[in-house]
């Protein structure tokens, strides 16, 4: 089935001088790859049979995370409603708090899960960095999202949630570019400008997509 989705303004993404914003833009998807990339009324004419998704704000690439291990494998995500009392909805690091939790792997696993919902819903798409907990890999693995190796060499990112700590332009926390024959892979944000992005944050996220399927979207 091709779906054909849109926002206000689509950015591709790709170096500066490729990366020019369409107003009314929107990506073709048929399967797991992009199809056609274009303003919005003249691909919905050439295939009127394509499923509309309409997203408000912001159509941009996936975006990417640093330090899969410390987020995932070093982070406890407390289940909501559960846990929430006794633990509190932070976040738990730290090797003395890790260790009253008396973690296993299968907790480890479960947590992960929490933790990759965590970020499809702030539009990411991509880790990088090496898993070792084989119950975390299956839960990344099944999450969708594309873990990549360690970035050698200096200029790292923070390590956080938030795919935009640390920068000074959205498009440095961009994976891949919105172009024919790339991978259907992005993500929708409710802010009208991508200056607005950097100051709203990942928090706004309304839609990511991996292979072509619809991950988060934000009810």
């Amino acid at each position: 089935m091709l779906t054909l989705h849109t926002a206000d303004l689509l950015v591709p993404g790709g170096a500066a001088d490729e990366a020019v914003p369409l107003p009314g833009g929107a990506v073709l998807v048929e399967g797991d790859r992009i199809a056609r990339v274009g303003p919005y009324e003249d691909l919905a004419g050439r295939y009127p049979h394509a499923r509309v998704r309409r997203w408000p704000g912001l159509l941009v690439p996936g975006l990417l995370v640093h330090g899969a291990a410390e987020l995932l494998e070093r982070t406890y995500y407390p289940d909501d409603p559960y846990e929430v009392t006794e633990l509190g909805a932070e976040p738990i690091t730290g090797e003395a708090a890790l260790g009253d939790l008396k973690m296993t792997e299968a907790r480890w696993g479960h947590s992960a899960r929490r933790g990759t919902q965590k970020l499809l819903a702030r539009g990411v798409v991509a880790v990088t960095g090496g898993l070792t907990v084989p119950s975390v890999r299956t839960a990344v693995t099944r999450s969708g999202l594309t873990v990549l190796p360690a970035p050698s060499g200096g200029g790292r990112r923070p390590v956080s949630l938030d795919p935009f700590a640390g920068l000074a332009v959205p498009g440095e926390a961009y994976y891949g570019r919105l172009e024919a024959g790339a991978p259907a892979r992005f993500a929708a944000f409710a802010v009208p400008t991508e200056a607005a992005l950097l100051a709203e944050g990942a928090t706004t996220c309304v839609a990511t997509v991996i292979g072509g399927r619809l991950l988060h979207r934000r009810r």
